[in-house]
């Protein structure tokens, strides 16, 4: 048998502005299936810190991280991926919305800032995202980054 491939792990972020949410393109080069910024985990590094470097990384803005709200997962039923989301409701903190920037990773070429309304039109993922972003203002308890004990 051959051995599975891990489970991937990442964060993403509920990012609201004037009430309207911040959605990327999912995949390099195409902006036909929008999400939440993010992307994955890297050991060693909280979860807060790697949704921080990404939303860096993909959007140009410096956010604060605040409590998660949705847990996601999703996978390739015919094939070996399966990755689970923690989404985190976070505050813009610095960098312009609306300005340009550049993904170092070349993953993320398109963002933009929709209204409930208009992601009704925009084929997003995951299902739950909007009702996610403009439901209630509460979060699950979450220790970051608690040590194993020796």
């Amino acid at each position: 048998m051959s051995p599975r491939p891990p489970l991937r792990l990442a964060v993403r972020a509920i990012i609201l502005l004037d009430n309207r949410l911040l959605l990327v393109n999912a995949w390099k080069g195409r902006d036909h299936l929008w999400c939440a910024p993010g992307g994955g985990a890297e050991p060693h590094s909280s979860l807060p810190d790697n949704l921080r470097r990404e939303v860096m990384e993909e959007a140009g803005l410096t956010v604060t991280v605040g409590l998660p709200c949705l847990v996601n997962e999703f996978h390739d039923p015919r094939g070996t991926f399966h990755q689970v989301d923690i989404y985190f409701r976070c505050t813009l903190v610095a960098g312009d919305p609306h300005g340009d920037w550049t993904d170092p990773e070349g993953v993320v070429s398109h963002r933009r800032w929709v209204t409930r309304s208009e992601m009704a039109g925009l084929t997003v993922k995951p299902d739950s995202l909007a009702a996610v972003a403009w439901g209630d203002e509460g979060g699950i308890l979450y220790d970051p980054l608690e040590p194993i004990m020796r």
